[in-house]
């Protein structure tokens, strides 16, 4: 085959010709994606408000959140708060009834219900392209807000630093027993999560022997949020708390709680996920409210509140919660990944510890 060599000048040229043509293309582009970007704001703000469904703690960050996207867009935030499991069957039987009320919600797996049933719309925000691909739903049906890990929390007045236990073989010592408390909810920051980490972990055959000692420990069941079992504990009603954030721990000891977490590994690893219901009464706020929140913008301010931004370049304000910058293992799971195995869990769960 002949090979051809094109003149130095000639070359010159066209490597100019093609740096003059990119940058019309990325102008052109650029100018289409602030038109499309003001098309959205202008329709959201003739909608005038939007209802965001949340699992969220409201006073720690959906009131902040809330209150910057009001002062920039003018657009009221209505928020209501529910667990991941309440929030599904809230969406989905107004749904049913032809009267959906929320336009965005959150959760670890308030989605994978509500997309079987179709109420999940097949959209995700520009900003989500830069998110690792295992934060974004490749359906394109969710993208991560933030992060969660999930570990057992102490109280350190009742507990002395050094005396925990810091691992799951030392959570079978006899002195735990009837000093540990859990949530209910069928998800992962329940002791349907323990159990579904721990299978994942061990295997059935082992993981199963495990469990079986476990429940000998009389651990107490709260029907509450994972956060409330952790004010219980902060109060003293129990030593330990299993399976809550590791954020709340330090956001509640910043103002003078007696309480840590502890790295018991494998950590529970998950994502909490943002959606815009497919017939949303208010979809171009929903989707304004949803590009916000995993903007850099919207990513600073889950950072200010002492959560794990979903946004790989926004670095969490304690960088020793995450994997990376407190060097501990986890076992994560996807949306899909925890809906799939919760059955499964909650059997195991019912079995023994019910």
């Amino acid at each position: 085959m002949a090979c051809f060599r094109i003149p130095t000048a000639a070359r010159a040229n066209m490597m100019d010709a093609h740096r003059w043509i990119m940058a019309i293309v990325l102008i052109v582009a650029g100018d289409t994606a602030r038109a499309a970007d003001a098309e959205l704001i202008a329709a959201a703000k003739k909608e005038g408000e939007v209802v965001w469904y949340s699992t969220q703690i409201i006073s720690q960050l959906v009131r902040p959140v809330s209150a910057a996207f009001e002062r920039k867009y003018a657009i009221k935030v209505r928020a209501i708060r529910a667990n991941s499991t309440e929030l599904a069957v809230k969406i989905i039987n107004e749904s049913r009834a032809g009267k959906p009320q929320s336009d965005l919600f959150d959760g670890t797996s308030t989605v994978v219900p509500l997309k079987k049933a179709g109420y999940v719309l097949q959209w995700l925000p520009d900003a989500a392209r830069a998110y690792p691909a295992q934060y974004r739903d490749p359906e394109g049906y969710w993208v991560a807000s933030n992060l969660f890990f999930l570990a057992p929390g102490f109280n350190t007045s009742l507990v002395p630093r050094g005396t925990e236990p810091t691992s799951y073989t030392a959570l079978l010592d006899p002195k735990w027993r009837g000093k540990m408390a859990w949530s209910t909810t069928a998800s992962s920051s329940g002791g349907v999560g323990f159990i579904g980490t721990v299978l994942s972990e061990f295997g059935e055959e082992r993981g199963m022997a495990y469990l079986r000692e476990l429940a000998k420990q009389r651990i107490v069941n709260i029907g509450s949020a994972a956060r409330e079992v952790l004010d219980q504990v902060i109060a003293g009603e129990y030593s330990l708390a299993l399976q809550v954030f590791n954020h709340h721990t330090v956001i509640s000891a910043k103002k003078g709680a007696p309480v840590d977490w502890i790295k018991m590994e494998p950590v529970t690893g998950t994502l909490s996920v943002i959606s815009v219901h497919k017939s949303a009464p208010h979809p171009n706020a929903a989707k304004l409210l949803a590009d916000f929140i995993i903007s850099p913008e919207g990513q600073q301010i889950f950072r200010a509140a002492e959560y794990l931004p979903a946004d790989p370049a926004v670095t969490p304000l304690t960088p020793t919660l995450t994997p990376e910058g407190g060097k501990f293992r986890t076992r994560f799971f996807t949306p899909e990944q925890s809906e799939d195995g919760v059955i499964a869990w909650k059997k195991v769960y019912d079995e023994l510890f019910r």
